[in-house]
């Protein structure tokens, strides 16, 4: 540990249409003002994502990407969007070099594996979280991407991770231990947003689906698993996604009830006011690492059907009390997952002390920039 004689300037370094990144961001001007953090950035909108960052926040761009990109998310669109961060991976190094020598004592947030490979290439000192499927998935479809990751990963201060399976992927990796530490979600909003909350549980009604509509999350097997319930084929399901593929939406769209909702990406608050009126809400990914929006929808008091993931063994008793584990392959998971909501939506959700500590956002932040001062 080295004495600093300059305030220490914290900077974001991520796509700034990064829910979890810019919730991370939002969290650190909670605690730091002078000066202000920063936002280091090669994304703010394009391929139909809502711009996230205000007149209010302090962005600094690098490359902008937004108007090279095709104006739908697609599989083709992911595609497109890696091979242009490819080709333009050296230049934006440079100008992270360039930007980095502004400053006399920085620390940087590099939020996505995209955003640690170009940290460690512009021999930044920065924090990374990498995203489950960083760790999970991608590692082993591609053997440069694991290379790249491991290099890249061992070079920063700390990585942190939200679940014990992904420290434990990271650790083979790398050779070091990551933090786990939950992204957290942002407990003031839900408790501010306590005029959305059912007066009993009657007024909660709503199926709710969440996740991304692509195939990892494997939304068409909720639609079908719906339509061939033997009790409730014609609940109306709401689709909630952050992000999708054409291709697969059109697969989706062909299953559908007239009643069905597609709602897209909602802002937080719109999104806890569907929470707040949901019975259950389904979240059956092939994968899963620790799942933010999970856990937002049980703080909302939404009952949550999962596919068991190692996430699950490690939550608090009240949130697990929450949660009920579907089995897919049987054919009728569906209406008896429904009449577990129902049971067990009765009772009105009562976080303990340590839920809070371990999901507050702002703890969370809290907790990592303090042992990241500590190690510089």
């Amino acid at each position: 540990m080295t004495t600093q004689t300059h305030p220490l300037q914290v900077v974001f370094l991520c796509g700034a249409r990064d829910f979890h990144a810019m919730d991370w961001y939002r969290a650190s001007l909670g605690m730091l003002s002078s000066p202000k953090p920063i936002i280091l950035t090669d994304l703010i909108e394009g391929e139909g994502f809502r711009k996230l960052i205000t007149n209010e926040d302090t962005v600094h761009k690098l490359l902008i990407l937004d108007s090279f990109l095709l104006k739908k998310q697609s599989r083709l669109g992911n595609v497109w969007r890696n091979l242009l961060k490819a080709i333009l991976f050296p230049a934006q190094v440079i100008l992270i070099y360039r930007f980095n020598k502004k400053f006399n004592n920085t620390l940087y947030y590099a939020h996505s594996m995209y955003y640690i490979w170009l940290g460690w290439a512009a021999g930044v000192r920065f924090i990374g979280t990498p995203q489950g499927s960083d760790i999970l998935l991608k590692p082993q479809k591609s053997q440069i991407f694991k290379i790249l990751s491991t290099i890249s990963m061992k070079s920063s201060i700390y990585i942190t991770v939200d679940s014990k399976k992904m420290a434990d992927i990271t650790e083979n990796l790398t050779g070091k231990r990551p933090l786990i530490i939950q992204n957290g979600i942002d407990i003031n909003t839900i408790n501010n947003c306590n005029h959305f909350q059912a007066e009993n549980s009657s007024k909660r009604n709503l199926i709710c689906s969440f996740r991304g509509l692509t195939p990892l999350y494997r939304i068409e097997e909720i639609v079908k698993s719906r339509n061939k319930s033997l009790f409730n084929n014609d609940m109306p399901l709401t689709l909630l996604y952050p992000f999708h593929e054409d291709e697969y939406i059109s697969r989706i769209d062909e299953h559908l009830n007239k009643d069905d909702k597609k709602l897209g990406r909602l802002e937080k608050k719109e999104m806890y006011s569907i929470f707040f009126s949901t019975l259950l809400a389904i979240s059956i990914p092939i994968s899963d690492s620790s799942p933010r929006s999970v856990y937002e929808a049980i703080f909302c008091g939404s009952i949550v059907a999962i596919t068991w993931h190692p996430f699950f063994d490690d939550l608090p008793k009240c949130m697990q009390e929450r949660i009920v584990i579907v089995n897919i392959e049987d054919e009728y998971w569906f209406d008896k997952t429904i009449e577990a909501a129902k049971q067990l939506i009765v009772n009105p959700f009562i976080p303990t002390e340590d839920a809070l500590k371990i999901f507050d956002q702002s703890q969370a932040f809290n907790k990592i920039h303090n042992m990241a001062i500590r190690a510089i």
